[in-house]
This record gives C-alpha cells, sequence and structure tokens, in this order.
C-alpha cells in the first residue's frame, strides 16, 4: 500500500505541474506586423494593435469641378483622375513649381483639366521652376524638370489642359461644344461676343505624354484654345508626346508667345474657325507621326478673321508636311524657317500646299500670305517642288545653318523638357 500510493502522489504532482505550466504560457500579440508585437508571446489573445495606413501627404487627388477660388502649391502632386472643370467663376491659381498629373484613361475616363467660360487659370510659372503637366506614370518630382522614366515618344497616357472663352468664333452657332469632352458637360462650351476675355495667366508650363482618345477618331490636343480673348495671357508653353495636336486653337483672338511643340502624333499646330491672334516665336520638332508643322483651316461660318504666325523654325520628320492650308484659310505667315523634310517627289510627303478653290482664292487675294520663308531642301529638290500653289517666290532655299529667320531658341533654354533632352541643337 505504501508504493501504491507514492506512485498516486507522483502522479498527482506531475498532473498539477504540468496544468501550472499550461496555465502560465505567455499569451500577447504574436503578429510580428503589429505595433505592439511581443516575442515572448506564444498565443495571440487579440490585443495587437496596428498603425494607421501611411498617406503620402505630399499627392493630392483631384477628383471633382473647381467651384470656388482654389491654389495648388508646389509642395504637392495633384493627380487628377477625371475630367476636372473650373467652372465659371471661379479661378485656380497654380503656384510655380508645381506638379499636376493625370490618371491614364481613354473614352470617358479620360482625364483633363478645363478652363470653362468664365473661370479662370492663375498658372505663372517660371524660367527656374516650370508648372509641368503630365502622366500618372511619371516619376518626376517637386524641383526636377526632366522625367527620370519617361521616354518622350509615350503619348495619350492622360488628356490635356483645355482653356474656353467668350471670344468670337467662325462656327454654326456663336457657341459651341470643344472636340474632346463629351457633349453632355457644359463646361466644355466656348466662343461668344467678348474679343477681350479674360481666360487667366499662363505662363512657363509644360504638357507632356496626353492626347488621350475619347472615340474614334477624337483626340485631346496638348492645349486646346477655344474661343479664348486677348485678356488672356499665354506665354512661353511646351507640349511634349501628344497624341493628337500640339496646340488647338478653335477661333477666338489670344495672343501666344514663345512656345515649342515636340513630338505631336498630329499637326504641332492647327488653327480653326477663324482665330485671330498672333503666334510670335515658336519651335516645332516634328515625330516619326507628325502629319504637318501647320494645318491652317479656315472659317466654318459667316465670321471672318485671320491670324499670323511670325519668327518660327520648324524641323521636320520622314513622315511630315511643312503645312496644308485648306477649306478657305486665312492667315499671315512670316519669317518662318523649315529644315529636315522628305523629299515630297520620293517620299509623297515634305511640302507645303493650299488646298481648296477658296483657300487658293484667297491667297490670290492676299488674305493668305506668305513672306519671308526659308528653308534648307533635300539634295536635288527645288524650291517649286515644296512650296506648291506658287508659295514658291516667298522662300528662299539656304544651307543649313544659314538661315536669318525663324525662332530666337533661348526663350526655351533651361525650363523645358525638350532642352534637357538635347532637341534644341540643331535650332
Amino acid at each position: 500500500m505504501k508504493t501504491t500510493k507514492m506512485k498516486l502522489g507522483v502522479l498527482l504532482f506531475t498532473a498539477a505541474f504540468t496544468m501550472t505550466a499550461v496555465s502560465c504560457k505567455k499569451e500577447g500579440c504574436t503578429d510580428e506586423t503589429a505595433t505592439n508585437y511581443n516575442a515572448d508571446a506564444k498565443k495571440d489573445d487579440g490585443s495587437c494593435e496596428y498603425a494607421d495606413p501611411v498617406e503620402d501627404e505630399s499627392m493630392v487627388m483631384v477628383s471633382s469641378n473647381i467651384t470656388s477660388n482654389t491654389t495648388w502649391t508646389k509642395d504637392k502632386v495633384y493627380v487628377l483622375n477625371t475630367r476636372v472643370a473650373v467652372e465659371s467663376g471661379a479661378t485656380l491659381t497654380i503656384e510655380a513649381g508645381t506638379i499636376i498629373k493625370g490618371e491614364v484613361g481613354s473614352g470617358a475616363n479620360a482625364t483633363a483639366l478645363i478652363i470653362a467660360r468664365g473661370g479662370k487659370l492663375m498658372a505663372e510659372g517660371t524660367a527656374t521652376e516650370p508648372i509641368i503637366f503630365t502622366t500618372i506614370a511619371d516619376e518626376i518630382q517637386p524641383g526636377q524638370i526632366d522625367s527620370p522614366n519617361m521616354d518622350p515618344e509615350l503619348d495619350g497616357l492622360w488628356g490635356g489642359l483645355i482653356v474656353l472663352g467668350n471670344a468670337p468664333i467662325s462656327a454654326d452657332a456663336q457657341a459651341v461644344q470643344i472636340e474632346g469632352i463629351p457633349a453632355s458637360d457644359q463646361n466644355g462650351l466656348y466662343g461668344g461676343t467678348d474679343a477681350a476675355d479674360n481666360s487667366g495667366v499662363i505662363t512657363y508650363i509644360s504638357i507632356r505624354h496626353g492626347g488621350a482618345n475619347i472615340g474614334e477618331g477624337n483626340e485631346i490636343n496638348g492645349l486646346t484654345l477655344g474661343g479664348v480673348g486677348t485678356g488672356t495671357v499665354i506665354e512661353n508653353v511646351e507640349v511634349v508626346a501628344n497624341q493628337d495636336d500640339g496646340i488647338e486653337w478653335f477661333g477666338g483672338t489670344v495672343n501666344v508667345t514663345n512656345a515649342i511643340v515636340w513630338g505631336a502624333g498630329d499637326d504641332a499646330l492647327d488653327t480653326d474657325q477663324a482665330w485671330a491672334g498672333t503666334m510670335d516665336n515658336f519651335i516645332v520638332i516634328a515625330g516619326g507621326s507628325t502629319d504637318h508643322g501647320t494645318e491652317v483651316d479656315g472659317p466654318e461660318g459667316t465670321y471672318l478673321d485671320a491670324h499670323t504666325l511670325r519668327n518660327g523654325s520648324i524641323k521636320g520628320d520622314v513622315n511630315s508636311e511643312l503645312g496644308d492650308f485648306r477649306d478657305g484659310a486665312r492667315a499671315t505667315l512670316e519669317n518662318i524657317y523649315y529644315f529636315n523634310f522628305p523629299d515630297p517627289a520620293t517620299d509623297g510627303r515634305g511640302d507645303l500646299s493650299i488646298s481648296g478653290v477658296d483657300s487658293e482664292a484667297n491667297f490670290v487675294s492676299g488674305d493668305l500670305s506668305f513672306s519671308n520663308l526659308q528653308v534648307t531642301l533635300p539634295a536635288g529638290v527645288v524650291l517649286s517642288d515644296v512650296f506648291k500653289g506658287g508659295t514658291d517666290v516667298h522662300a528662299t532655299d539656304v544651307a543649313a545653318g544659314a538661315n536669318t529667320v525663324g525662332a530666337d531658341k533661348s526663350a526655351f533654354v533651361g525650363w523645358t523638357m525638350s532642352d534637357a533632352r538635347g532637341q534644341l541643337t540643331d535650332f
């Protein structure tokens, strides 16, 4: 009996010890990602705590129209994730050095910034701090001018900048809907009777990788100017790699000084609906898909007026034409230098043409005029091969680099992507 009692005592002691050991197993938070993770805990007691998700406070998502005065500051990156309009009565001020990025999208999801009639954009960049519009795929950050990752041929990754005003246009109606914006969006209307209309100030801005397609053959331009008046200041503008036109005017009276377009997918400069302003000092650098250095279309209504393009240098590419003047075109071109265009006899491109009887009549009357044009021709090509319809009498063949007319490239040095990528060396 003694032996049995001793064995029973040992068993009771062992069981008690085991129960004590189990009950003393340390509990706590066993998730290593938690802020209160306990490395000594053997059993999770549900007490884990987690930090709030870290938000990038330097990035601001813009998801709705701007209806009151708003300022975007250079210490933030502003991301457009929809079509955003600055509505009538509101002013959007963008500080020098600010970066705006558009989400990738097409069709109804294409992102763009629209300055509606009656709204204003005060985007006053500087030569040391330009304002940059680009795609969300661009890793550029405030303080940078060139992108660290973007190929200059990438286009169509977001929409573009659209400025609309109340100045006269030549169309079917006094006010019409701008291309690239659905008819259901009333912020897309432009045109009116105020030639001095003021849509704000746009200086030292670079617009990159835009031109998203919203429908068959309907893309957004890099910079669209619809019915913009002379009260608006537009100076020092760059458009890089836009899938459609670089800059397109639809009527209006606004003047533009110092503009550079590199790698437009369609026309570098396109004018429509009797734009009546002046473009002074511009550079076009055609890409492989660039159609025309300049395309000038005539009025579409009874309102007749004309614009001036002067002091420009246009560098062609394999598929480019110098210019096309059509549908009753009215304009003055002066002091323009053309070079690097293909031989029109072998490539079917590389010429300057006047299309249609109305444009031809305007050339005869002087409503379409050319003066002091210079060109560096391909070997074996003569002026009349390139300058069609009698325009050759206004052109001179010069050796490469011997031109005495054209753009002053110093206006684009230091603040443009074109300069940063070495595209100004030929000018």
